[in-house]
């Protein structure tokens, strides 16, 4: 019975997204003692080791974002102590934090991305000028510029002219060594979920904002939010299969969430992969699941039993 296991929901870490993760987990925290499982809600800090010994955690359900909680560290510690965690292995973890990494793999497997470029921060430091790097660029604006290794939006700008580039430059490698820059897709921001090997479902944003930024996905009423997405269904069907394509490619588990943005002519284009996806009141996924019939507390418990299968499947 899962629950008389002593679930310990992992969150807060040291992470840009702490706050939010917070959230997550306390939203996670309370559905599980409402239902009745042996939770206790962990911060995840420094002596998270100690935490997970002290408090004989059986299961964690990760609710961290960004940082080491997402990128595959906290679940390569996980594994060495043998306890069984919710969503993806350490390899996809990795691979989905580092956007780099993951748009190569998305193009190695002929998955659809916006055309991109990779900066390392010494572009910044006086070797290149800003007309050389811009040169570097071969698609024309407007850009969107990101830091290789954050999520929910944090560091990202949109350069809509070449005088905004620098400062999107200098914020994206305040967070990052590498900076993303990739072309504006014009059309709509569309958000799939995945559980468990199959699309749940999707969800179009509307943000109020110039994008989905981290204020606009965090603060209740900045967004709206349609679902299913107001797409043609052949539109969405390619979307759903690019987001499923990305998952498998990535090798992903549990419930992640890929956010794709679909052209005026119906065509996806993959952006990145949750692996962890903000479980907070204005989130995504609870969304995407409510409207393909499952309740929050369902969705939790879903991803709860996904994480043991595949412990069990592990240890024969």
């Amino acid at each position: 019975m899962l629950t008389t296991k002593r679930i310990g929901v992992l969150a807060g870490g040291e992470s840009a997204e702490r706050e939010v993760s917070l959230r997550s987990g306390r939203a996670i925290f309370n559905a599980l003692k409402a239902a009745g499982y042996n939770a206790v809600s962990i911060d995840a800090g420094p002596d998270l080791y100690d935490a997970l010994r002290r408090e004989r955690v059986e299961i964690a359900f990760l609710a961290l974002h960004g940082g080491h909680g997402e990128n595959g560290t906290v679940q390569g510690m996980l594994e060495l102590l043998g306890i069984p965690y919710t969503g993806s292995g350490v390899l996809a973890s990795a691979l989905a934090m580092d956007k780099e990494a993951s748009k190569k793999m998305f193009l190695y497997h002929r998955i659809p991305v916006p055309p991109f470029v990779v900066l390392q921060r010494s572009a910044l430091s006086g070797q290149r000028s800003e007309n050389e790097i811009k040169f570097l660029i071969n698609f024309d604006l407007p850009w969107v510029v990101k830091p290789a290794t954050e999520g929910s939006s944090v560091g990202v700008s949109i350069v809509r002219d070449r005088a905004q580039f620098k400062p999107a430059l200098e914020k994206a490698f305040s967070l990052s060594e590498r900076a993303i820059v990739e072309k504006y897709i014009k059309g709509k921001e569309i958000h799939i979920g995945i559980l468990n090997g199959r699309v749940l479902g999707g969800v179009e944003v509307r943000p109020s904002l110039e994008f989905y930024s981290y204020e606009a996905k965090y603060t209740a009423g900045l967004t709206e939010y349609i679902l299913p997405p107001e797409i043609d269904s052949e539109a969405y069907e390619r979307a759903k299969q690019a987001a499923l394509a990305a998952n498998n490619a990535l090798g992903c588990r549990g419930a992640p969430r890929i956010d794709l943005r679909v052209d005026e002519g119906g065509n996806p284009y993959v952006l990145e992969v949750n692996t962890i996806p903000g479980m907070t009141e204005t989130s995504l996924l609870p969304k995407i699941a409510a409207e393909a019939g499952l309740d929050f507390t369902a969705l939790i418990e879903e991803i709860l039993r996904d994480a043991i299968e595949e412990s069990k499947e592990e240890t024969q």
